[in-house]
């Protein structure tokens, strides 16, 4: 990961601070592990599940207490933990209502639910439709709206939440718009080959990096996913929900 990934997901931790109070977090669908090591750099006791082998082992090896499988399947406790996350996660599994569910189950009355997933009515699906690199099954099941988010939201038992739509990658959207440009033909697999050559996280990682390098950058970024948010067409949804 980039140096500055770890110092935003610190500032995205401090935000759980008004949360502590049993000093458990869970991350589901951990990765790479990113989120549990900013958790232990502020003095939460951080768990995790994942379906990933590898990954788990690896987090083992790092001394944290991880779970194998589905959130489903863990045998945590009802009322458990201070904070779940679920950072892009919803748009992977199959039944996302059971999902939420299970994170509502073990977090306890007055904790919160932290989740992001892409919006399937950003700027970036409405212009680049099913070109949008998001769209991509069987490794993405599920695009959410804000409508159906709160749906999934409500119907899980959660009352108060927030939901943000911010975020998008103007590199991604002049790639696919200078491809159709070009004239480029789907059935010549010319537009597949396009989409290839574009590596989406590595520029969305040099976007937000560059983005972030200095005060007047970072008040620019603030400014335009606070415009995104005021239109609903931020590329991500920002959810915060509270049991």
């Amino acid at each position: 990961m980039p140096a500055f990934i770890d110092k935003r997901l610190d500032e995205i931790v401090s935000t759980f601070e008004p949360y502590r109070k049993n000093n458990r977090l869970l991350d589901v669908g951990f990765g790479a592990g990113s989120f549990l090591k900013a958790a232990a750099r502020n003095n939460w006791q951080p768990f995790g599940v994942e379906v990933s082998q590898p990954a788990v082992e690896h987090l083992r090896e790092c001394g944290f207490e991880v779970f194998c499988g589905e959130l489903e399947k863990a045998v945590y406790a009802d009322d458990h933990f201070d904070v779940v996350i679920l950072s892009e996660v919803l748009e992977h599994v199959p039944d996302p209502m059971s999902l939420v569910e299970a994170s509502v189950r073990v977090l306890r009355p007055g904790g919160l639910l932290w989740a992001t997933t892409p919006h399937g009515r950003g700027i970036s699906a409405r212009l680049l439709g099913l070109e949008w690199s998001n769209v991509c099954p069987p490794d993405h099941l599920q695009l959410f709206s804000v409508a159906g988010t709160r749906g999934l939201l409500s119907s899980a038992g959660l009352k108060r939440f927030e939901i943000k739509t911010h975020g998008t990658n103007p590199f991604e959207i002049l790639h696919s718009m200078r491809a159709r440009m070009k004239g480029t033909a789907p059935e010549k697999n010319g537009l597949a080959n396009e989409r290839e050559s574009f590596n989406r996280v590595e520029s969305s990682y040099q976007l937000n990096e560059f983005l972030s390098d200095s005060p007047p950058r970072r008040f620019l970024k603030g400014a335009l996913n606070e415009l995104l948010n005021v239109v609903g067409m931020g590329d991500s949804l920002k959810i915060r929900a509270e049991k």
